[in-house]
């Protein structure tokens, strides 16, 4: 237990993110100077978005190939079995949240932009995807005003820097984001890793 929490804290810390300056925002689309400026890991993940979000998987093969893939690695059988078999059954929000394999899996293969990983679990992003932007069409009516939400992050020293050079610009999570409406949840985790590594930057 203390080993998933301790992986799952690892996985929480480790957000792959882009920062795009106001300047290069404001300067036009078209610029191919503009465009080589920008990050590497911020254009590939919108191709692979685009891309992903485009295919019509065919859940059922697209599970057992992900099966297959889950065994190379080494995952738990009765991890495998509970997803293959119960699949159908829960959301992809659902199946994200629950403290498994796939939270992780996923989240190393975005931030490693890792293409054989991301492409074997293409058909659960998009099934998120679309999960989530239903999500935010049925709940957005019952909100007058904007949804703040709360994340506790932790930064390296260079990334905050970097954050703090590119405000007004664009910040870039190149993932699926846990938050709270509760700012206290968000407070407590970022006490937590100041207590772990005072050498991060905590961030609500």
């Amino acid at each position: 237990m203390k080993l998933t929490k301790a992986t799952q804290s690892c996985d929480h810390a480790a957000i792959p993110m882009s920062f795009i300056p106001k300047r290069q925002m404001s300067e036009a689309p078209s610029s191919e100077q503009n465009l080589n400026q920008l990050p590497p890991s911020y254009m590939y993940s919108v191709i692979f978005k685009d891309i992903i979000l485009e295919i019509d998987h065919d859940d059922n093969k697209s599970m057992n190939t992900l099966v297959d893939f889950c065994r190379q690695k080494n995952i738990p059988e009765i991890q495998i079995n509970l997803l293959q078999s119960k699949y159908h059954e829960k959301s992809p929000v659902w199946w994200y949240t629950k403290p498994m394999f796939l939270y992780g899996m996923l989240n190393r293969a975005l931030r490693t932009l890792d293409m054989e990983g991301m492409t074997k679990l293409g058909f659960f992003i998009r099934s998120l995807h679309r999960q989530l932007e239903d999500l935010h069409q049925e709940q957005s009516a019952n909100f007058q005003t904007a949804l703040t939400v709360y994340r506790g992050q932790e930064m390296s020293k260079e990334d905050f820097q970097n954050l703090f050079d590119s405000k007004g610009g664009l910040l870039s999570f190149n993932n699926f984001l846990s938050t709270s409406m509760e700012p206290k949840v968000a407070m407590e985790f970022v006490e937590r890793t100041m207590k772990k590594n005072p050498d991060v930057v905590g961030v609500i």
